[in-house]
């Protein structure tokens, strides 16, 4: 049985300011969780992006962990196939804002930029 691997090669890329966006949040909940990003079936282009806060005993050994100073994004593998070398950006502007995913891997994306198609 495998350990979930811990990477300084990062497979999924966080801006600085995603990054204190998401140390925000997960600070305001009081607990010291990480970051799950994954992608599941649906969306205007076929598939769509998921990330959601979970306790890190949740992590598998089919899972990647990705250190970022102590804060740690976790993707299992199959997701990974989808989103290597995906950026997660956060802008604060009033319209358009919020998370956005830069991903390289995307033959096309939706108006909404939630999810894509390969």
């Amino acid at each position: 049985m495998t350990q979930a691997t811990q990477s300084q090669q990062r497979g999924i890329l966080l801006s600085e300011a995603a990054l204190r966006q998401v140390k925000f949040l997960r600070d305001k909940q009081g607990t010291d969780f990480c970051l799950r990003v994954g992608v599941r079936q649906g969306g205007c282009s076929g598939m769509s992006y998921m990330m959601d806060f979970e306790d890190a005993s949740k992590i598998t050994p089919e899972d990647e962990v990705f250190d970022y100073d102590g804060f740690q994004i976790v993707s299992d593998r199959k997701s990974l196939l989808y989103l290597y070398g995906l950026m997660l950006d956060y802008n604060d502007a009033m319209i358009g804002g919020g998370f956005q995913f830069t991903n390289p891997n995307a033959s096309q994306t939706c108006g909404c930029g939630k999810s894509f198609g390969v």
